[in-house]
């Protein structure tokens, strides 16, 4: 095997998965911000004062419950508009058949 053989090729698809696995780590970066604000901003008090949304305390309602359909619409969206179908095959046909 030469060095030309071992010299990486630049390709697209790195670019786009580079970047969706930056949008995904931003997502989830702000999905736990969201949980640890809402979670221990509105649950530090004291219990006998906590404010409850159905049933729930409104600490475990915002970060639980709104948080994960919240970050359920978020990933949907995220991922019909910059995420993008690619190929895992060789481009070069004749490449592959040189193996």
């Amino acid at each position: 095997m030469g060095v030309e053989e071992l010299k990486f090729r630049e390709d697209s698809r790195y670019r786009q998965a580079n970047r969706e696995a930056l949008i995904s780590l931003a997502m989830y970066v702000l999905f736990f911000a969201w949980w640890y604000v809402t979670a221990y901003g509105l649950g530090s008090g004291d219990p006998g004062e906590y404010t409850y949304v159905m049933g729930l305390p409104a600490w475990f309602f915002y970060s639980c419950v709104v948080g994960y359909v919240g970050i359920s619409i978020l990933v949907w969206a995220v991922v019909r508009i910059f995420f993008s179908d690619v190929s895992i095959e060789d481009d070069d046909p004749a490449e592959r058949e040189a193996r």
